[in-house]
């Protein structure tokens, strides 16, 4: 999705903008259905994180391109898409949109998040937190089953549920993700694809999105983007989880597996679709003919 000719400020402010609407939408249902209990079932919350990314799209996309995701930033500058000089920026404005929505549900939440550690019998910031620290940064495989749960929290089933998904696995699943979303972001607002979708391209992304939470987010909560794990993850260890939150219960789980591996599958997809997927433009094809 490239941009228009705005001015870089104008630019930024369109990308913080996006991924604060995306990040409010998307953890602020991940702690309706964590808190709460409010969501009955994956689908409901794989759903509000797709019409996030749908309304983020059509909010800043006609400024920005609606990147709203580091990967795809790099994706796009890779593939000569993108002006490189406009990608640190773009990232920069995300992670500010990241942080300051996990800072908003901290705020309405605040009262839940005190309840739901009463209820599990944890402190904020000491092992067993994670089960409110998941509203935040992400984890694998996701302690929901263990948030979910009646009664205090269970080290054995805690235990039982990480041996579950390693990190490799858990490097597979995000990368393997990203990339399927790069190839279909790349194909819907690919001008020369002349079966794509057209104004309904930010549909069929959030569309993907949820298709794809739908089947990972159980293993690693499904993120895809840099910025929306780490900019909540930061807000989340400077307001009480400390370690809990970054690096977490893996020292480089946050870093292999909710930077470089969504980086790495956006790379891949872009790659795919371009080299291998992407229709002949109209004169190749006559003079194939």
């Amino acid at each position: 999705m490239s941009a228009p000719d705005y001015s870089v400020g104008k630019k930024c402010v369109a990308e913080c903008v996006g991924t604060y609407l995306l990040v409010l939408f998307g953890c602020g249902v991940v702690h309706s259905a964590v808190l709460t209990g409010s969501q009955s079932g994956l689908w409901q919350v794989a759903v509000v994180w797709g019409l996030a990314i749908m309304l983020a799209i059509y909010v800043v996309g006609g400024v920005s391109g609606a990147h709203i995701n580091p990967a795809m930033t790099l994706a796009f500058a890779v593939r000569g898409r993108f002006s490189w000089r406009l990608v640190p920026p773009y990232i920069v404005a995300q992670l500010l949109g990241a942080f300051a929505a996990a800072a908003t549900l901290f705020v309405l939440f605040s009262p839940w998040l005190v309840a739901k550690e009463l209820e599990k019998n944890v402190t904020r910031g000491q092992p067993g937190s994670e089960v409110t620290a998941m509203c935040y940064g992400e984890y694998f495989p996701s302690p929901g089953p263990v948030a979910g749960a009646t009664g205090s929290y269970s080290t054995e089933e805690a235990q039982r549920l990480k041996a579950l998904v390693s990190e490799p696995v858990a490097f597979l699943a995000e990368m393997l993700g990203t990339l399927i979303l790069a190839t279909v972001v790349f194909a819907v607002t690919d001008a020369r694809n002349r079966e794509g979708p057209g104004r309904l391209a930010p549909v069929f992304i959030g569309l993907t999105v949820s298709a794809l939470i739908s089947f990972i987010a159980p293993l690693t909560q499904a993120c895809f983007n840099p910025a929306r794990d780490f900019g909540p993850r930061l807000f989340a260890f400077l307001v009480g989880w400390g370690e809990i939150a970054l690096p977490g219960p893996s020292s480089t789980g946050f870093f292999t597996v909710y930077i470089i591996a969504p980086v790495v599958g956006a790379l891949l997809g872009a790659h795919l679709y371009d080299l291998a997927l992407r229709p002949a433009e109209a004169d190749s094809l006559n003079q194939e003919v």
